[in-house]
């Protein structure tokens, strides 16, 4: 069996900038194992597979050790591939996921993700964080991750966190954060127990970015960006109980994953 696959650096107007994810179409499914493995294999913070089911896609995305519930660069990559390989001449396309229907639309070259809203919750600091940042953070919150405020004259580029301390954690990741002169805030994303030591760009986290940010600031619509090595801007807004979370893509690779056995390879 051939797969084809892509490579799309998400939240991206040129390669090697945001958050690159592998993106898989399938005409059906193959068993969880494999596609686990072809996640490992690609060794990205997300590898994402789906099915076309009447008029939506089904989409399912892998780290490379766990699936996942909601990824928010790989849908925007998974999209672009609909919308610029597959002949796919509608103005949305809608997902089923574990996480409900997910809507993404295209205006140009700018794609908008329609999500829901996740808003996170204070809570008590973990002494784990405590132990990985060594810097006592303003508020810790908690959702789907941890989201932890810094002050504002922190420079949480400069932050190191002992990855070992943020593994005795109990949820996906997390979240740093505070407020910047450019932007309306800044962050960055860690999930070592996923297999990811820092992630570029973390669509997901905005759902619960986005909420707090929005209460914070008295306002709904952001400039955003996620301080990784790479970078990536993130256009936000709250509208309810969604979060629109926008940006680009670009393609940097497709190719063909070959599954046969390797014992066939040699011959």
């Amino acid at each position: 069996m051939k797969l084809k696959i892509y490579q799309i650096d998400a939240f991206a107007k040129n390669i090697f900038e945001g958050n690159p994810a592998a993106v898989c179409p399938l005409d059906a499914w193959i068993d969880d194992t494999t596609m686990q493995k072809i996640a490992a294999e690609n060794n990205l913070a997300e590898t994402a597979f789906f099915v076309k089911n009447s008029e939506r896609f089904d989409l399912r995305w892998f780290t490379p050790t766990k699936e996942v519930n909601l990824c928010g660069h790989a849908t925007l990559a998974s999209a672009y591939v609909i919308f610029n390989y597959l002949d796919y001449n509608k103005e949305i396309i809608e997902f089923n996921s574990k996480s409900g229907v997910l809507k993404v639309s295209k205006n140009d070259a700018l794609l908008t993700m329609d999500f829901p809203s996740e808003p996170p919750q204070v809570c008590q600091t973990p002494q784990a964080i405590l132990d990985a940042f060594e810097i006592k953070p303003k508020e810790v919150l908690k959702c789907v991750d941890y989201i932890v405020v810094f002050a504002d004259d922190v420079d949480i580029t400069k932050l190191t966190p002992k990855l070992e301390e943020l593994k005795k954690l109990d949820l996906r990741g997390v979240c740093i954060t505070t407020v910047d002169e450019e932007y309306d805030f800044v962050s960055r994303f860690f999930a070592p127990n996923y297999g990811i030591d820092e992630d570029s760009v973390t669509g997901s986290a905005y759902t619960q970015l986005t909420p707090y940010w929005a209460k914070k600031l008295n306002k709904r619509h952001f400039s955003s960006k996620q301080l990784s090595k790479r970078g990536g801007e993130v256009s936000c807004k709250l509208q309810g109980d969604r979060v629109f979370i926008s940006g680009e893509g670009i393609c940097y690779m497709i190719g063909e994953i070959n599954l046969t056995k390797v014992s066939n390879c040699a011959t």
